[in-house]
């Protein structure tokens, strides 16, 4: 289980890492039912970038793999993707920027950002993850 301890180290460490990238970010943290645990946007990150980023974590953790393996898969089929988002009621955010959040092989959730590039949002993400010990993948 993803803890709320766990969910402040993870902002904490996304923080530090936007800093160093000097890009102003939004970073969610959602658990392993798509539940937001935490959630926050730096100064100078637009608001958007807080409902972006929450869809990007959901998707990392309802797949268990960074969103941006969504993105990959769903571009050959725009409509399916539509689909998806509209029967998830707009969670479903196939974009690069989040990873899943796994300890000891077990997803616990998702870590995701907004605010910089994917690549941006998605390297901020992971390095958090490591930071505070836990992992991107099983």
């Amino acid at each position: 289980m993803l803890t709320l301890d766990d969910a402040l180290a993870l902002l904490t460490a996304a923080r530090t890492a936007a800093d160093e990238a000097g890009v102003p970010m939004t970073f969610a943290v959602m658990d392993a039912g798509g539940h937001l645990l935490a959630l926050h946007r730096m100064d100078g990150a637009p608001w958007v970038t807080a409902d972006v980023a929450q869809g990007k974590a959901w998707t990392a953790a309802a797949y268990g793999a960074p969103s941006s393996a969504q993105k990959e898969k769903m571009t050959p089929m725009p409509v399916f993707a539509t689909a998806i988002t509209t029967m998830t009621h707009g969670r479903f955010t196939p974009q690069t920027g989040a990873v899943p959040v796994f300890r000891d092989g077990v997803l616990l959730g998702g870590l995701g950002a907004s605010g910089g590039t994917g690549d941006q949002d998605e390297a901020a993400c992971a390095t958090a993850v490591r930071a505070v010990g836990l992992a991107t993948q099983r």
